[in-house]
């Protein structure tokens, strides 16, 4: 029976969790994904429609014909291809949903197309008809219509989702989860405004995208004014960013598969689409990256020289800056290796420092990534920067600024607050913020390495020398005097 109450998040949450260890067993969880995703966002799709169904049923007094015409319905769904339909099958019930998957792409081909992704629902080795029917008898218990589910909640659900998953299968989860805590980081230092656009080349499931939103939400400003573009590589990563860009309610955006290094996906006529605001944590320090296009790039990518074949982190720090526009600004998470690693790197790296684009360096503690023990860093660049800035680099050590765990350091709210404020400040502060002039950067060899300009100042509480020899005299006598009595005490026991 399918309650039609509100739901709140917690109970959607645990909804979600169920779904999952309902597929316990015979799939992986690192792939749970790829199944609950598509499913829920089917669930929300059929539900949302008959809600709308009903509304102009309503207004038109009965007449079904009118309330099944399309200016009614954000997405059409065809006949054979609701949830409803799928619910009655009880036999090659992975066909059913294949088939309803494919009519729903097809009839929305502008909006939906490939959006449910390419899992095999009807390899019943792994998925039984038994295990779809229990998945979609679960899903079928609440309604998530728009007046009972409102599209924030269900985003912060999916969200929730997305995260477990992260802790689930730790090992892979890297590669498509941030924690929330740094992209929150560096939503602030974007600060994002209305009607801006914002890009991020490596978007993963479309967190960071989201976290623009979030931005102008909690600043009461409009973000339906913004325009949101990404682009991701692996398959069920974009079509859940796709998917979940709808489930939070955003309309302007445009999220394309595709490899962004060799193949980006926005242009203008004169070359490379450009945005008001880049953001992206790109896979780190990736191998098989397309070195050899790079040398003549024909989108002009190499504006401070070739990074090596082995090593991605410089092509996607120069593809995000050739995406700002005239007045651009981004923040990229990178290993702290990019700070530091010479030859190809170290060029670019002068190169791009000369360019007076950097305009802070800021270390994150080690240990908060998903999967890795790596301290990573986050690099704030302006295409403009204040006059004040103007040939500095803010270089900020928050590698304390973190909460210490048993298998993962954790960054708070204070934590980023903190970071945030120094970052703001754009002052000398001791032992934790240095700003750097060109000068002070020559003369390191334009390595950005933290240590090298944030010197800690060691309070070591030593005494003098006079002092501890004092002691050191006074302690020496005492041992003398301590012999002393053990001797004559032995000489009692022996005698």
């Amino acid at each position: 029976m399918t309650q039609h109450k509100k739901l709140t998040l917690s109970q959607l949450e645990q909804y979600l969790s169920k779904a999952a260890w309902i597929l316990k067993g015979p799939v992986d969880a690192s792939d749970f994904k790829v199944y609950i995703f598509p499913l829920l966002f089917f669930k929300r799709l059929a539900d949302v429609y008959d809600e709308e169904y009903q509304q102009a049923l309503e207004e038109s007094g009965g007449d079904s014909e009118y309330a099944s015409l399309p200016e009614f319905h954000r997405f059409e769904i065809p006949a054979g291809c609701h949830w409803n339909d799928v619910r009655e099958i009880t036999s090659n019930v992975g066909q059913a949903i294949e088939k309803a998957f494919r009519g729903i792409e097809q009839a929305n081909q502008h909006l939906l197309y490939g959006i449910f992704g390419d899992a095999q629902w009807s390899n019943k080795n792994k998925l039984s008809d038994r295990l779809l029917i229990d998945l979609i008898e679960h899903f079928s218990q609440y309604s998530l219509s728009n007046s009972l589910v409102e599209a924030d909640i269900l985003g912060q659900a999916y969200e929730y989702l997305i995260k477990h998953f992260a802790d689930m299968t730790n090992k892979k989860a890297g590669e498509f989860y941030t924690p929330r805590s740094v992209v929150h980081l560096m939503g602030l230092i974007l600060n994002p405004q209305e009607s801006e656009s914002i890009y991020d080349p490596a978007c993963g499931t479309g967190g960071m995208l989201l976290e623009c939103v979030d931005h102008l939400k909690e600043h009461y400003k409009d973000y339906r004014t913004l325009k949101l573009y990404g682009q991701e590589k692996n398959l069920t990563s974009s079509s859940i960013a796709r998917m979940n860009m709808f489930l939070h309610g955003i309309e302007d955006f445009q999220i394309v598969r595709g490899d962004t290094l060799r193949n980006p996906a926005f242009f203008n006529a004169d070359g490379l689409k450009t945005f008001d605001c880049v953001i992206a944590n790109p896979p780190f320090s990736l191998d098989d990256w397309g070195h050899e296009n790079w040398v003549n790039d024909s989108y002009g990518r190499n504006i401070a020289g070739v990074p090596p074949k082995g090593n991605g982190d410089m092509a996607w720090v120069q593809h995000m800056i050739k995406s700002m526009n005239s007045t651009g600004r981004m923040t990229v998470v990178l290993p702290h290796g990019a700070l530091f690693r010479k030859g190809a790197e170290g060029r670019i790296r002068e190169e791009l420092l000369k360019q007076d684009l950097l305009e802070a360096v800021i270390g994150l503690g080690p240990n908060i990534f998903y999967g890795t023990q790596l301290a990573a860093c986050v690099m704030v660049f302006k295409q403009n920067k204040e006059p004040h800035k103007k040939d500095k680099v803010l270089f900020i050590d928050g590698s304390e600024q973190v909460r210490v765990g048993r298998a993962q350091n954790y960054l708070e709210k204070e934590h980023i607050n903190q970071i945030f404020s120094w970052y703001n400040a754009f002052e000398d502060v001791e032992n934790y913020t240095k700003v750097a002039t060109q000068k002070d950067l020559a003369e390191n060899d334009y390595n950005l390495n933290i240590p090298l300009y944030v010197e800690k100042i060691i309070e070591d509480n030593l005494p003098s020398v006079e002092v501890a020899l004092a002691d050191l005299k006074m302690a020496w006598e005492a041992s003398q005097e301590a012999e002393e009595n053990f001797k004559t005490i032995l000489k009692k026991f022996i005698n």
